[in-house]
């Protein structure tokens, strides 16, 4: 199997919206038919040459990995294995088929003792990023973009194609940046991807397969879980802020104070807030390294995409809205056999060659190193406390640029935030309180629902791009089975935790860096003093960075609100945001990083720690007490205050 493929004059004839229509290959003459594959970690996808009415086509096929001797038997009646179609012979006994993904790896003897067939292993981000090339170079109205339920051919000139980012959602998101054939980086990824989306589900809704996942998600409507702007703020405070009353919140944020359970929501609700929050997800992560990498042309790609109008329909939008319409989300033809296709494009190539898993580790290793400068308690002064990211985590999350005394503005949110944790967790585990959920989780398990890197290439990970085998691949990406009674909630609990802070710490290191800030400093009820999230954000940032941002928690950190309020009243229901005098007395105070203890313990504390501890625990727990209180004054007040102005405008009518 030496010859090439003749690309010249591909085209596709039938409807584009159409699924997987076959590709024409005028010009290729008619042979033995060439196979190649993609193992993934849920799917296995197929592209294979055959003659119709006397032309060649590509033609496309699919399988779920756990179905894989399904695969075998499609391969054999096909007849794929042999010349001209036939299984026998020594053609057989010395056939090798082109495969890509970890599968390739984990499954090539199944293929060897089913198939008697060898398969010849291929980089999948290289095989990925031939697709989209191939695609894009060669198969005129392969590009689309879609909005608002429309589809629109796109035309782009080879000459002018590159660079552009490239988004493959799989099981995980991938994300590249490609300069030219067979050029390209990867610049990032995140474990929050389509094997989060079918995961969470299959637990929520029981369905059993994605597309009936993505048809009851049509029907649904994820408003009745999520929380608007305007559940928080009212319409009042909206408008004072300039804010839309209907943006999303906090995905899943109503189910916090619902009285419902599980059973209550309907599938086709759950459904669409799971679609609705992961494809807001993947666009604005995407959106964030475009901005950075200073690229305006974004192609989705996966096999998770599936051609779903929603699904467009929501990712569109989003870079769109992130973006205030400088960037449009584009979408390609066949997006879920990219990597497939990139393997079928190999045969007879001699530039090819048998990447293996191993090349170039410590070049591309992601593994981050510990902070080379931690700046400590007493380091913190007016001349270089500013200018910092304060992500304040509700909610959702709020990200503000605060550059000097009374400077600040609000950069960018996330509707993913602590609502959502709380909101899923109540619904999985039947968790009352934040408290509750974070016990569970420090008693379960991650691993035993998250797709590990290791999952999909075996123990050996991937370590050309820097990936051990313990690197979660997939949140919830190991869920088989929609009945909740057959995982533990602890391990649900940990999975939750682990996808959400990690996200959020993700999210926070690419604003930084896009504003060029090396300190972040973390608040929110959701933080405040729970060193169980406090870890997981430490380290997603000390991941993402590689140790070169700072990450900081603030003492009474779920209290700054109502301390804000306490010394700039006027301001309050106004300016969420605490007062800057006091965010600067709490910063001077003692900020912590995570770690415990956080700045060198000083001799007095050497020789009576547990004392000098236990009597700052006690403290702060005075303290917390008393802003409690005057937290508890301030709302009657308000309350009071609205009371009044209702009689008023009741008397003024009268």
């Amino acid at each position: 199997m030496g010859r090439q493929i003749d690309l010249s004059g591909a085209e596709i004839r039938a409807d584009p919206g159409d699924g997987s229509p076959p590709i024409f290959l005028p010009r290729q003459p008619a042979a033995s038919p060439l196979l190649a594959l993609d193992i993934g970690g849920t799917l296995i996808k197929l592209v294979y040459t055959a003659s119709c009415g006397g032309e060649e086509e590509l033609r496309f096929a699919k399988f779920e990995r756990r179905r894989l001797d399904d695969c075998f038997d499609f391969v054999r009646a096909q007849g794929l294995l042999g010349c001209n179609g036939t299984t026998t012979g020594s053609s057989k006994e010395n056939m090798t088929l082109k495969a890509t993904g970890g599968g390739s790896y984990k499954f090539g003897d199944d293929f060897r003792q089913k198939l008697g067939v060898s398969l010849d292993k291929l980089d999948e981000m290289d095989s990925v990023v031939s697709g989209a090339n191939f695609l894009l170079q060669n198969v005129p109205g392969a590009a689309f973009t879609h909005m608002s339920g429309k589809r629109n051919s796109i035309d782009i000139s080879p000459d002018n194609l590159f660079p552009y980012l490239l988004v493959n959602i799989g099981s995980g998101v991938s994300i590249l940046k490609v300069t030219g054939n067979r050029k390209f980086e990867r610049v990032t990824g995140t474990h929050i991807g389509g094997g989060t989306m079918f995961g969470l589900a299959k637990l929520l809704t029981g369905c059993k397969s994605y597309d009936e996942f993505l048809q009851l998600s049509q029907k649904g409507d994820n408003f009745v879980l999520d929380l608007v702007v305007k559940d928080i703020c009212g319409e009042l405070a909206c408008q004072k802020q300039g804010l839309s009353t209907s943006t999303l919140a906090s995905s899943f944020g109503k189910v916090i104070t619902s009285m419902k359970k599980l059973a209550d929501y309907k599938p086709e609700d759950l459904a669409s807030a799971l679609l609705s929050a992961f494809t807001y997800n993947i666009a604005q992560i995407s959106f964030l390294v475009a901005s950075l990498l200073g690229l305006r042309r974004v192609f989705f790609g996966g096999s998770y995409i599936r051609g779903h109008k929603s699904t467009m329909d929501n990712i569109s939008y989003a870079l769109d809205f992130w973006s205030e319409s400088q960037m449009q989300a584009s979408f390609l033809q066949h997006e879920g056999y990219l990597g497939a296709l990139g393997a079928l494009m190999s045969y007879g190539d001699p530039r090819d060659e048998n990447l293996n898993l191993e090349e170039s580790q410590e070049e591309n290793s992601h593994e981050a190193a510990g902070p080379s400068d931690v700046t400590s308690a007493d380091e913190h002064n007016d001349s270089n406390i500013f200018p910092y990211l304060l992500v304040n985590i509700g909610s959702g999350v709020s990200m503000i640029e605060v550059i000097g005394k009374g400077k600040f503005e609000r950069i960018i949110g996330s509707h993913l935030g602590g609502g959502t944790i709380l909101g899923l967790a109540r619904l999985l585990t039947g968790c009352s309180s934040y408290e509750e959920f974070l016990d569970l989780s420090r008693r379960g398990d991650n691993l035993a629902v998250d797709l590990t890197v290791g999952d999909i290439y075996g123990e050996r990970g991937y370590p050309k791009i820097g990936l051990p085998a313990s690197t979660t691949a997939a949140s919830f990406g190991k869920v088989n089975s929609g009945k909740l009674s057959e995982y533990k909630a602890e391990d649900l609990a940990a999975a939750l935790l682990n996808s959400f802070t990690y996200n959020i710490g993700q999210i926070a290191y690419f604003v930084a860096n896009l504003s060029g800030l090396k300190r972040i400093f973390f608040r929110g009820a959701y933080v405040c003093g729970h060193e169980k999230t406090m870890d997981k954000i430490s380290r997603s940032l000390k991941y993402w960075s590689k140790g070169e941002v700072q990450t900081t928690f603030l003492c009474h950190e779920g209290f700054l609100g109502t301390l804000g309020a306490f010394w700039s009243y006027e301001n309050m229901g106004i300016d969420g945001l605490a007062s800057h005098e006091v965010i600067r007395e709490v910063l001077l105070g003692a900020p912590y990083t995570g770690q415990f203890p956080s700045s060198p313990l000083t001799p007095e504390q050497e020789n009576g720690g547990n004392t000098t501890a236990e009597a700052e625990v006690e403290r702060l727990r005075r303290d917390n007490a008393v802003l409690k209180s005057e937290l508890e004054r301030l709302q009657r007040e308000n309350a009071e205050l609205k009371a009044k102005l209702v009689k008023s405008d009741e008397a003024a009518t009268l």
